[in-house]
């Protein structure tokens, strides 16, 4: 697995209280119990303050699954100024 999902897969367990919650690429609001609108949120702000960056309005309406959110992240990682 790699780092950045496995470091995702952490947030998404502590966001939706789920120790065991197996999170791959495809994951998404219709196979997480869960992940509501409010959920989403939460898992948005967690996302942001692990990883220290800022996701605007219009990257998040583009996320799907668990692989979008991800490969954002790389992104903003990426891109980022240190």
């Amino acid at each position: 697995m790699d780092s950045l999902l496995t470091e995702v897969q952490d947030i998404f367990r502590a966001v939706f209280d789920q120790p065991d919650l197996v999170v791959v690429r495809e994951s998404n609001a219709a196979t997480i119990d869960g992940w509501d609108s409010l959920a989403h949120i939460n898992l948005i702000v967690a996302i942001e303050k692990k990883f220290q960056i800022k996701l605007s309005l219009s990257e998040l309406q583009d996320l799907k699954d668990a692989g979008d959110i991800i490969d954002l992240i790389h992104t903003k990682l990426k891109t980022k100024q240190f």
